[in-house]
Order: C-alpha cells, then sequence, then structure tokens
C-alpha cells in the first residue's frame, strides 16, 4: 500500500458497507476499502482501494497491511461465509490488526431459528476467541428490505403470526457503526442490539405501508408448508429458501422483538420509523 490508515472498511461497494465509508470520508477519516471489484468501490477523498476476497487470506493480509481497526461488514449469504469469515478474521490479525467493528444479527445464537443468525454466532465466537479488541453490532432487520417482502399483488407473505421484530435503518446501523469507529475506547468486547425504536407486527407493518404509500397492502400468515411451497419456484438454492423462510419463523418465535437505545447511544440520534422511511424512501410502486 501507498500510504498507512488506521481504518479499513470490507463491502464498501455494498448497501452498508457503503454507507459507512461515506460517512468517514465525510468526516476527513482517511480509509482503506477492501472489495472484490475495483471497478465498483465508491470514489471517496481520502480513501484507498484494496481488492480482496473474504476467503482468499494472502489477499486479505496484503489488503490490510498497515490497519489497525478494521470495519468488518459480514459477507453476503453463502453456504460457506463462516469459513469465509474466518479466515478473513485470521488474515486481518496477521496482518496487525488490533480492533475489529463486526455487523453481526440480532439474536444470533448456535441454534437461532433464522438459519443466517447462526453464521453470525460462529463468526463472534471466533472473534471472541482471539487477543484482539472487537465490538458486535447485532443489526435488526433492515427497515429498507419490507417494501421488497411486498408481493406483486401488495400481499407480504410469511409464517411470522402475530410475533414481532424491531426493524432498523441501513443508514442508522452506518452511523451507529462510525460512532463506534471514531470512540477508540469505550466498546471494545461490547456488543450492541440495533434496533428500531418499536416493535411491530407484520399485520402493523403492512398497516403503516398502506397508509404512509396509499397503496393497499396486507399480510397472509402462511404456514411454515406453505412458505416453502410459494417460493419453490424462484430458482433459489434450499439453504437460501430456509434462510429466507426461517426469517419469518423467528419473527414468530420473538427472536426480533427486542428494542433497545442503542442507535441512539451510539449514533447520537433516535432511529427512524417504519413511516419516517417510508417517506423519505418511496417505494416505486407507490
Amino acid at each position: 500500500m501507498e500510504r498507512m490508515v488506521e481504518i479499513a472498511v470490507t463491502g464498501a461497494t455494498g448497501q452498508l458497507g457503503g454507507r459507512i465509508a461515506r460517512r468517514l470520508a465525510e468526516r476527513g477519516v482517511a480509509q482503506r476499502l477492501v472489495v472484490r471489484d475495483a471497478a465498483r468501490a465508491p470514489d471517496l477523498p481520502g480513501a484507498e482501494v484494496a481488492v480482496a476476497a473474504f476467503g482468499d487470506a494472502d489477499a486479505m493480509r496484503a489488503a490490510l497491511d498497515g490497519v489497525t481497526t478494521l470495519m468488518f461488514v459480514s459477507a453476503s449469504e453463502v453456504p460457506d461465509r463462516v469459513a469465509m469469515h474466518r479466515t478473513a478474521i485470521d488474515a486481518a490479525v496477521a496482518a496487525g490488526v488490533r480492533r475489529f467493528v463486526y455487523t453481526s444479527f440480532v439474536g444470533a445464537a448456535p441454534e437461532a431459528t433464522f438459519t443466517f443468525a447462526r453464521h453470525h454466532w460462529h463468526t463472534e465466537e471466533h472473534l471472541r476467541s482471539l487477543a484482539a479488541d472487537h465490538t458486535i453490532l447485532r443489526d435488526n432487520l433492515y427497515l429498507d428490505y419490507f417494501p421488497l417482502m411486498v408481493w406483486p399483488d401488495g400481499v407480504i407473505r410469511g409464517p411470522g403470526g402475530d410475533g414481532r421484530a424491531a426493524p432498523v435503518a441501513r443508514d442508522d446501523i452506518a452511523d451507529a457503526a462510525v460512532g463506534v469507529l471514531l470512540d477508540g475506547s469505550g466498546h471494545g468486547g461490547r456488543t450492541y442490539d440495533l434496533t428500531g425504536p418499536r416493535a411491530l407486527t407484520l399485520h402493523e407493518v403492512a398497516a403503516e405501508m398502506s397508509r404512509v404509500t396509499g397503496r393497499e397492502v396486507s399480510y397472509h400468515d402462511e404456514t411454515v408448508e406453505e412458505a416453502y411451497a410459494s417460493r419453490a419456484g424462484f430458482g433459489a438454492p434450499d439453504w437460501e429458501v430456509e434462510g429466507w423462510v426461517t426469517t419469518y419463523v423467528a419473527i414468530a418465535r420473538g427472536e426480533m422483538e427486542l428494542v433497545t437505545d442503542h442507535v441512539r447511544r451510539l449514533a447520537g440520534h433516535p432511529p427512524m420509523t417504519l413511516a419516517e422511511y417510508l417517506e423519505a424512501n418511496p417505494p416505486a410502486s407507490s
């Protein structure tokens, strides 16, 4: 690398990593953007680009040479995500990284209902096994996803029952992450649950979307069997469909209903409500 920087950000071409990188740039923070495709990296003042994939230990070590703090935005869902995460973490430690900020998922546990939350728990455990400092940001469902959960006929379908989730906007997660990155003390070994201000049932989500967008949205509570059947024609692999369906089952079981003040504490402002998000980001079909 041509110069030394303190902070590196993975996933800077993605929705969350890109938000974090832009906020750091706006604050004049020098950073290194670790991406798989340099052509897609954002052009930000004070940022340099390094190319590496999580599963490539040599490339990750080179990309993180001289970095002390890694904003580790988790990889997209793939079957070997845990192995990729471990490889990247070990490479980072070998490169000299001493501090990790990792984006996990609320309720991460070895037997979490939501299958992808299990991946996060195993990654968390690997971080805890190291001597390096770490802070874990456990995100609830993204508010940004809710418009995408509405099928073309205006129905949200899934086996969520009357369970609740406290969805949080990616903008609020990015603000919280930057708050942690730029505060050098007090967060080591801490786990924060980043949630929205209120836990909502999917019936309430549908009603709020109808009210704000003017488009009639409803929620159909599928059985688990119906959920798998309704998604069978999407052409997705079994592990991905299982992740989609177990998202709803986890809601039904109350595993996403936690509400905290952690966004306010870390970001310095309250998290967005669903209505505020929809008003700022109106769905294209509304």
